[in-house]
């Protein structure tokens, strides 16, 4: 029996907890809550009525506030909160977790205040956990998918191997197939990265500027994510793959995305501040875009496509003028 531990009944934290309870019956799935109250909120109605109403738990689910019970001897540990709060979790459970648990972050997002990718505030934080026991999972995982048994593919992105063939083993199911990845950094930007292109794509739509205009912007969110990740020490292959490419393209293109109807409500003249006012679930592509400007400025690397977000988002630019200052930038070769 495998024993898997998810921090965070968010829509992504419970969707994992489900998939791999169904996925296999002998796997002893705990799901963590913040609360008492959440904790018996969720057992009585036997599902998480705000984040995915309508899809019960299965009896191989067990639905915790208790720290201990959760992370204690635990196989592996997935952390599904928001890159908001990452560091803040993982403070809470850091005494918790067992040195031989593998640690595999489903977070997307990079931390504002450090400019550290997740599983770098893993390190900072959980001591007793080996490198080698620290992960990542990313790729075309639009939750309400998965949850209604529609296949996918994702990538888990570990510096060693057998970890990599671990995780395959525990999560791999005939619905959700896993590749395995040794470059953590390419995974990890590419996964938050595309959050930000995914709000530009949503501001296109929101203007109605059609298929050739959001294509365009796809094309060049990838370029900028793959400038930025290359000189993080990333591999360039990454980003034509499924953390990249393959999240880029479901994550555009779904009406599923958050990041996409936030950015199709900008575009539409809505403000950032009603917006996310008026969402149950977090946007990550706001405070990651935040994150990467600082980060690329740092480098001295040129984005102007996440520029332009972060000028709608913080600065008061006019959807209009944003997409407007891209067009009219001075000309040059594609490659």
């Amino acid at each position: 029996m495998t024993k898997i531990s998810i921090v965070g009944a968010t829509t992504w934290g419970t969707t994992l907890a489900i998939v791999n309870a169904i996925g296999n019956q002998e796997n002893e799935i705990f799901l963590l809550t913040r609360s008492q109250d959440e904790t018996t909120k969720l057992e009585n109605e036997n599902q998480n009525s705000k984040f995915l109403p309508g899809y019960s738990f299965p009896n191989n689910i067990n639905i915790t506030n208790s720290q201990s019970e959760a992370l204690e001897n635990t196989d592996l540990v997935i952390l599904a909160v928001p890159s908001i709060t990452f560091r803040e979790n993982l403070i809470n459970i850091k005494d918790f977790i067992s040195s031989n648990s593998i640690l595999l972050s489903a977070t997307k997002g990079i931390e504002i205040s450090s400019g550290l990718r997740m599983t770098q505030i893993i390190k900072n934080e959980i001591s007793n956990v080996s490198d080698q026991n620290i992960c990542v999972l990313s790729g075309p995982n639009l939750a309400k998918e998965i949850i209604q048994g529609k296949p996918c593919s994702s990538v888990v992105a570990s510096s060693d191997e057998n970890t990599i063939n671990t995780v395959q083993e525990i999560l791999n199911s005939e619905l959700f197939r896993l590749y395995g990845n040794t470059d953590i950094i390419g995974v990890e930007i590419a996964g938050a990265m595309k959050n930000i292109t995914a709000i530009a794509s949503g501001i296109s739509d929101g203007l109605n500027f059609g298929d050739n205009a959001k294509s365009s912007l796809i094309t060049r969110g990838l370029a900028e994510m793959t400038r930025l990740g290359v000189a993080m020490g990333a591999k360039q292959s990454t980003f034509s793959g499924l953390a990249g490419m393959g999240d880029l393209i479901a994550t555009c293109s779904s009406p599923q995305s958050r990041n996409t109807q936030l950015g199709m409500r900008l575009g539409q003249g809505e403000t950032l501040k009603n917006i996310q006012s008026s969402m149950v679930n977090v946007a990550e592509g706001v405070s990651t875009t935040k994150a990467v400007i600082n980060i690329s400025k740092s480098m001295k690397i040129n984005m102007p496509l996440a520029e332009a977000v972060f000028k709608v988002l913080f600065e008061n630019i006019k959807p209009l003028d944003a997409y407007k200052s891209l067009m009219n930038r001075t000309t040059k070769l594609e490659i």
